[in-house]
């Protein structure tokens, strides 16, 4: 089993197909975590429950909302550079580890279609606390989905 950090392959075709709303306002995307048992990559087309990580505190099944979605385009030395962000998303009072995660779209035409896999490097655990997943900054050098020409 391993979560391997990439985009999901079905996610690019969604949006050569026109299939994806990334501005504010626009599709709702979730983020569920999972534990190392999981396989997740390139590959993975949808939200699976499979080794996701158990109910606990505010983490329940199927992950939580993520809100606060921007996109944008780079000028500069980022010229060209399309990106986007979600604001960080935290989980309260729960005891859990987390391997990865899966950013999912809940609004598409293919049901709970796969955006991207998190490889967080190694289990990371709240015990009676808080879980929060950090995006990088919004810059073209850094947001979580970037696209170069």
């Amino acid at each position: 089993m391993a979560i391997t950090q990439a985009i999901a392959n079905a996610f690019k075709k969604q949006l050569l197909e026109g299939d994806v709303n990334l501005a504010s306002g626009g599709d709702k995307f979730k983020l569920a975590l999972y534990t190392s048992s999981a396989t997740l990559n390139s590959a993975t087309t949808a939200y699976t429950s499979s080794n996701e990580v158990g109910d606990s505190g505010a983490y329940s099944a199927g992950g939580g909302a993520l809100t606060g979605q921007a996109t944008a385009i780079g000028s500069g030395t980022g010229a060209g550079v399309a990106y986007v962000d979600f604001a960080d998303l935290s989980f309260t009072g729960v005891t859990l580890t987390a391997r990865g995660a899966l950013i999912y779209n809940t609004s598409s035409a293919v049901t709970n279609a796969a955006v991207a896999v998190l490889d967080f490097g190694g289990d990371k655990t709240a015990t009676s606390g808080t879980f929060t997943v950090q995006f990088p900054a919004f810059t073209t050098a850094a947001a979580i989905l970037r696209i170069s020409g």
